[in-house]
């Protein structure tokens, strides 16, 4: 059941130093409490000759690019390579992957960012994961709390789950592209491969391989 959700059909762990945080866990809801303290555990074995670490529990791979009017705020690991851009507000709990991109004024908080992905122009990512090379255009967020406040209920392909969870953002599979000014919408779920048009509200899980235009008219990628 909901096997299209499942974490190993949205993410290729070879892509990401958090692997392990993935060990006994179904679906990626399932992971979100755990961040915080894996980070503190994980950081405090990454070798000194690649981080380098910066205040509390804030790690920086020497290959990253960090710019000065950046905020980071622990616990935070770096990922070599990565590029955090001018007045990026990293609030803590987040992972932000090899070659991935941070913009300007770009917010993270309780995330997971896997390799080479992107969030590169006024951004804000909370309580998700985004799978290797996914992408959020300019402005585009996850929303993350319910107007209403309630818990979080997973609208999957085979049935609702009921997750317990105040706090989720979306989930997005490898090398998913949002468009700009999209807002992925408390839960949302998009499956590998799949593109999300500019000015999208999202909400719900998006098939592997398709195109989301609107929630009338999600359609197959043509691979031909």
């Amino acid at each position: 059941m909901n096997d299209s959700i499942k974490i190993s059909e949205l993410f290729d762990l070879n892509e990401t130093i958090a692997a392990d945080i993935f060990d006994g866990c179904t679906f990626p809801w399932e992971v979100l409490s755990k961040i915080g303290d894996f980070i503190v555990k994980l950081g405090n074995t990454l070798p000194e000759s690649e981080y380098e670490k910066r205040g509390e529990n804030v790690w920086v791979a020497k290959s990253a690019k960090v710019f000065d009017s950046a905020y980071i705020n622990g616990p935070c690991i770096i990922g070599k390579d990565a590029e955090v851009r001018h007045c990026a507000f990293i609030r803590g709990n987040a992972i932000v992957g090899e070659g991935a991109v941070v913009g300007n004024s770009t917010e993270l908080k309780n995330v997971i960012l896997f390799n080479k992905v992107q969030v590169p122009h006024y951004n804000y990512v909370g309580d998700s994961i985004l799978g290797f090379r996914a992408h959020m255009g300019a402005g585009s967020i996850t929303s993350n709390v319910k107007s209403d406040k309630k818990l979080i209920v997973i609208k999957g392909p085979d049935g609702n789950v009921e997750t317990g969870i105040k706090k989720i953002g979306a989930f997005l599979g490898d090398n998913v592209e949002v468009g700009c000014g999209s807002v992925l919408n408390p839960g949302t779920i998009v499956g590998r491969e799949s593109n999300i048009y500019p000015l999208s509200s999202v909400r719900g899980c998006v098939p592997a391989k398709s195109i989301y235009k609107n929630k009338n008219e999600i359609v197959e990628k043509n691979n031909d």
